[in-house]
């Protein structure tokens, strides 16, 4: 038996929107309410600390709430390919071990892209023995929230 499983949380949507404005959505998540509106049940805050939006070594400070409590964390940007993909980590090396990568994706298919959310989580046999409804909640949470930011980016970009 493994220690520990990676589980990859994924969602997908299509939305009529090119890349770049889907990109440029997210350069601008911090400007005025685009993170609130994003998801106005849970985004609380979201500023860039350290470098420029998207860039490779840029932290980004965040507050949302995930399962009706309050997180405050800093992601570290760590891949970027423009109009492509973003890939961050927590900036918590302790999370960044439970929680080790998570990214934003977008794949054109014409006139639509696919615009992809996923997290890869990292769940030791223990939690799953000791504390299995609390981690399958925590992570269907996060499913749920994927899916309505996905949902949320759709009506946006198209509306």
């Amino acid at each position: 038996m493994s220690l520990f499983n990676d589980i990859t949380l994924t969602d997908s949507i299509e939305i009529k929107a090119t890349p770049e404005r889907i990109f440029e959505f997210f350069t601008n998540l911090s400007e005025g309410e685009n993170y609130r509106s994003w998801h106005p049940q849970d985004h609380v805050s979201f500023r860039w600390v350290k470098g420029n939006p998207w860039q490779v070594g840029s932290v980004v400070y965040a507050e949302e709430y995930i399962h009706g409590k309050l997180h405050k964390l800093k992601f570290i940007v760590t891949r970027v390919i423009p109009n492509k993909l973003i890939e961050y980590t927590p900036g918590n090396p302790i999370l960044r071990f439970y929680c080790p990568k998570n990214t934003f994706a977008v794949d054109r298919k014409g006139d639509i892209c696919v615009f992809t959310a996923s997290g890869t989580y990292r769940v030791g046999w223990l939690a799953k023995t000791f504390a299995g409804k609390k981690v399958e909640y925590g992570l269907s949470s996060v499913r749920k929230h994927m899916k309505e930011e996905g949902e949320n980016l759709k009506r946006m970009l198209e509306g």
